[in-house]
């Protein structure tokens, strides 16, 4: 693909076969690491999306490193979709990921207080259990779509039991997602016009935040051990979590925290299939290995392709470049993963890389993954479990991937194995 040929804000670029993309990206890195992109036009009667400026690509992973350092000079509080989004809508859908300090780290230290990795460490045995169960229930079939029925079910499971809501409500959840993260794929939404997307989208959102609202009143007056107890009752100098920052965590929460680690553990198991001489490596000593293994997934999978910020005034510098108050920059972390200034042969599946200083999580900074801990033991206890029942677990044919320019997704991918 020529460079003048790549149009990274048409949504039919990211329906272009995998290695095209790839080429595309390596191409950018190479000859235009900061190029410019106008921004979709969108066929919008009621002007809530309105076309905006434009925005820097930021394609190589020092780039992002440097960016995700500086919040200062580069701020999330404007959004960190490439659209701008109304301003009810950013805290509604992003939570904390869409805002700046003080706000910030007023919320990420309420929530903390519920969400330590001490807390996290003590699920173990919860994690392990729940693996246990979902790998058991699709064991005797001999066959099933591994992302609806496991990696997916995974993730969704440990966080419908840590916030305490009853598992009946699973489906209802992972529909809600689907469309909040999936809205460009015909699947999750069949019409494609922006009022129809946008009514979806306010509607997932306000059903979920529905739910764990009349939640929390219910912790509030019989206190449980679970997450939304915890949540509502955390504490720091006085301050508290309002019933909106609440709704809008448990979406981030819900929304982010499971797509993501859903597709790592899809990724996982597909790449491990491609690749059976590593698979066999892993399993070796799965325990010892597994560390460095999930992190080249997480590398390989690059769950979020890509976060916005928005210059915060003029004269800010990143290289020889120098940008203007309102400036919008993109990071695609898909591409810093693939960096070949910081990844020696990065197009390779490797789980004995090291070093391996992905940005899969984020970059540093203050909006690195809140949940990285807990991401990274999800996908360790799914795969292990699988791979422990089920040791010839195998693709039948090429993943589903999500027609997405935000979420490196699969949808469907059916495996057969030996019943057990």
């Amino acid at each position: 693909m020529r460079l003048d040929e790549i149009n990274l804000s048409d949504i039919e670029f990211w329906s272009l076969p995998r290695d095209v993309r790839t080429e595309a990206f390596a191409r950018l890195r190479a000859e235009r690491p900061r190029a410019f992109f106008d921004e979709p036009e969108i066929e919008d009667p009621q002007n809530m999306f309105p076309t905006g400026p434009g925005y820097w690509s930021l394609t190589t992973h020092a780039d992002i490193i440097e960016v995700s350092r500086r919040a200062g000079d580069f701020c999330s509080g404007q959004g960190t979709n490439i659209i701008d989004m109304p301003p009810f809508l950013l805290d509604f859908f992003g939570s904390m990921i869409n805002m700046d300090d003080p706000r910030h780290a007023r919320m990420r230290r309420i929530v903390s207080r519920a969400f330590t990795p001490r807390v996290l460490d003590s699920m173990k045995a919860d994690v392990e259990g729940i693996a246990e169960g979902i790998v058991a229930d699709i064991a005797p079939r001999g066959e099933c779509d591994f992302v609806t029925e496991v990696a997916g079910l995974v993730p969704l499971r440990i966080i419908v039991d840590l916030m305490g809501i009853p598992r009946s409500e699973e489906r209802f959840i992972f529909d809600r997602t689907n469309t909040i993260l999936g809205f460009t794929d015909e699947e999750y939404l069949p019409v494609q016009d922006p009022m129809t997307i946008s009514l979806a989208l306010i509607t997932a959102g306000q059903e979920l935040a529905a739910m764990v609202q009349e939640l929390a009143q219910a912790r509030l007056e019989e206190p449980r051990n679970d997450l939304i107890t915890a949540l509502v009752n955390a504490d720091v100098d006085g301050e508290r979590l309002t019933p909106e920052e609440l709704a809008s965590f448990f979406i981030l929460l819900v929304a982010a925290g499971n797509e993501t680690t859903r597709n790592v553990i899809a990724h996982g198991l597909h790449m491990l299939s491609v690749h059976p001489d590593q698979r066999a490596w892993l399993l070796e000593d799965f325990d010892a290995r597994a560390p460095a293994a999930v992190e080249e997934i997480v590398r390989w999978a690059s769950p979020v392709i890509h976060f916005r910020r928005t210059v915060t005034h003029d004269g800010v510098r990143l290289g020889d470049q120098e940008f203007s108050e309102g400036d919008k920059v993109v990071l695609w972390y898909w591409s810093g993963n693939r960096d070949d200034a910081v990844f020696a042969d990065p197009h390779r599946f490797d789980i004995t890389r090291t070093p391996n200083d992905h940005v899969g999580f984020g970059g540093p900074g203050p909006h690195f993954c809140l949940g990285a801990h807990l991401a990274r033991r999800e996908v360790t206890v799914a795969l292990r479990e699988v791979l422990r029942v089920l040791p010839d677990i195998a693709p039948t044919g090429e993943p589903e991937y999500l027609r997405s320019n935000f979420i490196n997704g699969i949808k469907h991918l059916p495996v057969t194995f030996t019943p057990a």
